[in-house]
């Protein structure tokens, strides 16, 4: 390996979009931090964080009265895809963030940046709606973990083509998911936890079935195939 290499800047490899989603997670967890530490906001520093949870998280209770009443305020809407981008703390944020550098940029590697984004908007959006039927669920969605599996959703969907060209087994391509789910499931038997992981789920079927519509070809291949039946 020559020094060059060693003096590279690692995030030389990553795709655009994937680094501006990462910086714009890492940038609003900052502010929270240092309104934490005192360091902005004065005495309200201190309670930024709550201010931006009660401004853009998602919340069953008020998606249910705004079904009721058939009103949607744009800036209630805007919570299915602006919770995706405010977390409980820095450890939440730093694991999102984390699975985003991961999985982006094998996505990004080949889906266009457009694409990318759509995903990540599609799948904050699948995760909230369907968390918003579950019944009882009271705890406010937060956090980039559903946009995240949206992303795993359209790895497993490389997987899944690949495995299929070379004539192996796809199932063979949801082993991930399979691994994070039982995960979750573990963690909830022994530490309790909230319906939370219907929206990751749910955000990681938006990521998969959404691939073959926005990855490159992907219209034109269900078209395809569509005809040939």
């Amino acid at each position: 390996m020559s020094l060059s290499d060693h003096n590279a800047n690692p995030f030389n490899a990553l795709p655009p979009v994937v680094v501006a989603l990462a910086v714009a997670i890492f940038a609003i967890e900052l502010v929270f931090q240092a309104g934490t530490a005192g360091v902005i906001g004065g005495a309200r520093g201190v309670g930024l964080r709550i201010e931006a949870l009660n401004g853009f998280a998602f919340s069953p209770q008020r998606w249910d009265q705004m079904v009721e009443v058939g009103q949607f305020p744009p800036r209630h809407l805007l919570r299915l895809v602006s919770y995706s981008f405010v977390h409980l703390g820095f450890t939440h944020m730093l694991f999102v963030v984390v699975f985003l550098l991961a999985m982006g940029k094998l996505v990004a590697e080949s889906f266009a940046a457009w694409a990318v984004l759509a995903v990540w908007a599609v799948a904050s959006i699948s995760g909230a709606l369907i968390y918003g039927l579950v019944p009882g669920a009271e705890t406010a969605l937060v956090g980039g973990y559903p946009a995240v599996y949206g992303l795993i959703g359209c790895y497993t969907f490389l997987m899944w083509t690949g495995l299929g060209a070379l004539g192996e087994q796809r199932i063979r391509a949801f082993s991930l998911i399979a691994f994070l789910l039982g995960i979750q499931l573990v963690f909830g038997l022994l530490f309790g936890g909230s319906a939370t992981w219907v929206a990751d789920l749910s955000g990681f079927v938006a990521g998969f079935l959404l691939s073959f519509i926005v990855s490159p070809g992907g219209w034109s291949r269900v078209m395809a195939k569509l005809r040939q039946r």
